[in-house]
């Protein structure tokens, strides 16, 4: 791999400045170490956006214990080399909690130095192996795929009652994560895998990979592709005439999959921890925010920002003190339940690893758009 200079990594955005006079000690650093450009510049920048939503509200109603909240963004390119440099940089900084990255491959690298420096991180990735390493400082803003993935196995057992499936994957820490859970639960349901079929991230041409599919004859197919291969995917698939239910999680049906598969995404059907389409006063409420300020519709991620953002607000005034360590050790086990601490938007859970658990929905494409036909309930 070719390492970018750390000079031309760090793109730094002052959003939230200091007043006049200000010190350090006045304010709440929660630096945004995102996606902003790169192949995750929608994921991270959706992300970003979303907690900045957030800390406007919380400043507007008074700060963290009194103390105004400052995010820095911090552009990692959508290279794991420069996230680690630029969560080094935050932490240098002052940082009280690190907000990001999206993508499993960089945090599975960055996270190191967060731990080290004892510094809470809220990422949006969803590979299960970073819950499982044992850092007591990272905490999801959505569940892994180690508890969605799961979810979709009645799906295929009893609803499809299929008996040979196939599972596209990436190649990378998201997919790998992803295709393992799926195997393990088809085999636990007694149910074949007949292709099991790896693509690169960024990859353009997909024929290859649907004609594999179609010759081993799979009554169903498992997608868990990044959002624009899913869209080159289910393009591919439409053109050799691939009628078999396509299935994922929530890469397949989001609306930006949706958009740049130009129809070839009618009828997908996907679990998603997070939608934007869920008939929930709250969630809808924050998606017309995101839109009103930005002039754009947002995505899963731009949930995971903001409710990131309040989940520091709500553990550090129970704590009531700004304090790294007695953060970290709050969340673990911690549920806010989101009648009494509304900036949640659902009522969230997270172990003693920082896995979350909240309840999370079933969508299908119709009509050019995700639709939520089902809920499951927090596992």
């Amino acid at each position: 791999m070719k390492f970018k200079p750390f000079a031309a990594s760090v793109a730094v955005a002052a959003v939230a400045m200091f007043a006049v006079g200000a010190r350090a000690d006045d304010v709440v650093k929660l630096p945004c170490v995102c996606e902003l450009s790169g192949a995750g510049a929608v994921s991270g920048t959706n992300f970003r956006d979303g907690a900045h939503i957030a800390i406007d509200e919380i400043n507007a109603a008074g700060g963290i214990l009194g103390k105004k909240i400052v995010m820095t963004d911090m552009d990692t390119q959508s290279d794991p080399q420069t996230s680690r440099a630029l969560v080094q940089k935050a932490i240098d900084d002052g940082a009280y909690a690190i907000m990001g990255t999206v993508f499993s491959g960089s945090t599975i690298v960055n996270m190191i130095v967060a731990q080290q420096a004892g510094i809470p991180q809220f990422t949006g990735a969803e590979a299960p192996n970073i819950t499982e390493k044992g850092n007591p400082y990272v905490f999801r803003t959505s569940s892994s795929a180690a508890k969605g993935v799961p979810a979709l196995t009645p799906y295929f057992k009893d609803t499809l009652k299929a008996s040979k499936v196939a599972v596209a994957w990436v190649n990378n820490d998201f997919g790998k994560g992803g295709h393992d859970v799926f195997v393990s639960q088809m085999k636990d349901a007694g149910i074949a895998v007949v292709a099991d079929v790896p693509s690169e991230q960024g990859q353009a041409d997909f024929s290859a990979d649907v004609s594999k599919i179609k010759a081993a004859g799979a009554q169903a197919v498992f997608v868990y592709l990044n959002e624009e291969e899913a869209a080159r995917f289910l393009k591919e698939a439409k053109k050799q005439g691939l009628t078999v239910p396509l299935v994922g999680e929530v890469t397949l049906t989001g609306q930006k999959v949706i958009d740049l598969a130009e129809g070839a995404a009618e009828g997908a059907y996907a679990h998603v921890g997070l939608a934007t389409s869920a008939p929930l006063a709250p969630i809808q409420d924050f998606v017309k925010k995101f839109h009103d300020r930005y002039n754009r519709d947002t995505d899963h991620n731009g949930i995971k920002g903001y409710i990131g953002v309040y989940a520091v607000k709500y553990a550090t005034e129970m704590i009531g003190k700004i304090d790294p360590q007695a953060l970290a050790d709050k969340l673990h086990g911690l549920t806010l339940d989101a009648a009494k601490y509304p900036g949640m938007l659902l009522t969230t859970s997270w172990d003693k690893t920082g896995e979350l658990s909240r309840e999370s929905f079933m969508t299908e494409v119709k009509d050019g758009k995700q639709v939520v036909i089902g809920t499951v309930p927090a596992n």
